[in-house]
């Protein structure tokens, strides 16, 4: 028998959430499309996974032993795609970079070029993550290396070095009341509604709404985006504002937005980011290089 691993992972979520609603918004997927897959698993295996009532899904003694296992299980299968696509990135002389948006700003097709100047025979593919993601694949293995911005969940478990550092501007719709100003105390955004990062991207999302520059005030979050035409759409709608670096004015310019300087903020910084895995490997070493080198006679 045969058993997709996409019904184990619902089934997995389902137990760890204890509800149907919860585990259908943490998946992205409608309750009663969830509701079916769990049916199918249960038909599949001819047992009965959960106890349904009004207060959750409580796992039956079946469920209790498939929820044993089935974290190992999907951890293997992960750990085996991850080395198969790793080996066919290799063999294709494909180096794997994940980013977000602008990625290292104007250093990255320098960086790119030196790449291609000591490994003509290789190839940079750069992968742009969601804001879902602020690791844009590290952490999971999905990429070589990545270009990201600091802080970001797991860092520490990282090597990172720094290319450039640049003030957090804010990004207001045209019309705004403070959109003619030409500096703006962050202490004056207090109040405003922002257009934050999934929540579930924990730190991240409080960086990007200096959470630790408001000194206990509370955050007002007027919409959530993963992607930046999602995020820059919301704020020119006026569901929000948001904190942004000041290269996304040159990266990101469009009619109805206005970029202003703040004050009160910390500056952002950009950085290589690597696993300690791949301190001995020489292709990502030169990648790092690559990026140093460029960092040196680059924009800070």
């Amino acid at each position: 028998m045969d058993v997709d691993t996409r019904l184990l992972r619902y089934f997995a979520a389902v137990a760890q959430e204890g509800s149907l609603t919860r585990a259908a918004e943490r998946l992205y997927v409608s309750q009663p499309a969830l509701t079916k897959q769990i049916r199918q698993l249960e038909a599949l295996l001819d047992v009965r996974l959960f106890t349904r009532s009004k207060s959750g899904m409580a796992l039956t003694e079946p469920g209790h032993a498939l929820a044993a296992g089935v974290p190992g299980l999907l951890a293997d299968w992960e750990r085996v795609r991850r080395e198969t696509r790793n080996a066919a990135s290799r063999a294709a002389r494909v180096l794997r970079v994940g980013f977000l948006a602008s990625a290292a700003n104007e250093l990255t097709p320098r960086i790119t070029a030196a790449l291609r100047q000591r490994r003509p025979d290789w190839r940079v593919e750069m992968r742009q993550a969601p804001w879902s993601d602020p690791t844009a694949g590290l952490a999971a293995g999905d990429v070589d290396a990545a270009l990201l911005r600091l802080p970001f969940p797991g860092q520490d478990r990282m090597r990172t070095e720094v290319l450039l550092t640049e003030a957090r501007w804010v990004v207001l719709p045209a019309g705004h009341r403070l959109a003619d100003r030409t500096e703006i105390p962050f202490r004056e955004l207090w109040d405003e509604p922002f257009v934050a990062a999934p929540g579930e991207t924990g730190a991240w999302q409080d960086y990007w709404l200096a959470v630790d520059a408001r000194e206990g005030h509370p955050v007002r979050i007027g919409a959530v985006t993963e992607h930046p035409d999602d995020w820059l759409t919301a704020i020119a709608n006026g569901y929000g504002i948001a904190l942004a670096p000041e290269s996304a004015a040159r990266f990101y310019p469009r009619p109805g937005l206005v970029y202003r300087p703040v004050t009160g903020v910390t500056p952002t910084s950009v950085a290589v980011a690597w696993p300690p895995t791949a301190d001995a490997d020489p292709l990502i070493q030169d990648f790092v290089a690559c990026c140093l080198s460029e960092r040196a006679d680059g924009i800070q």
